[in-house]
């Protein structure tokens, strides 16, 4: 059998291909709530040490339960921004695996595009 010479296009390729490491487990949630302030967000810790961090107008919300929020398979994470009465709100939620940088982003987005009345 005779295999035919790799052309130089193929190395970029085969690199793209290759397996990756990815960053997996939930690392540290002072990552998420390091973006809150005291200045124009409540924070409460409950009875089951959930973490819940709502916007001083109320129309965001994020909850974190490190051991999965009742009544939810696995749901860890939860953010939320309510509507008004001509845009729907929106809530998106992460496992209780997501690892914490990746909710901080998404939280980032989210502030960023809150704006002043």
């Amino acid at each position: 059998m005779t295999v035919a010479p790799m052309s130089p296009g193929f190395s970029t390729t085969a690199k793209a291909l290759k397996v990756r490491d990815w960053q997996l487990g939930p690392g540290q949630p002072t990552l998420v709530m390091d973006k809150f302030s005291a200045e124009d967000f409540h924070m409460v810790v409950d009875d089951r040490a959930d973490v819940h961090v709502n916007s001083k107008d109320g129309r965001f919300y994020l909850g974190w339960s490190s051991l999965g929020r009742p009544g939810t398979d696995g749901e860890g994470w939860k953010i939320a921004v309510t509507g008004t009465a001509t845009v729907p709100g929106n809530r998106i939620s992460f496992g209780t695996e997501t690892p914490a940088d990746i909710v901080a982003a998404a939280v980032t987005c989210v502030l960023e595009g809150a704006r002043p009345r």
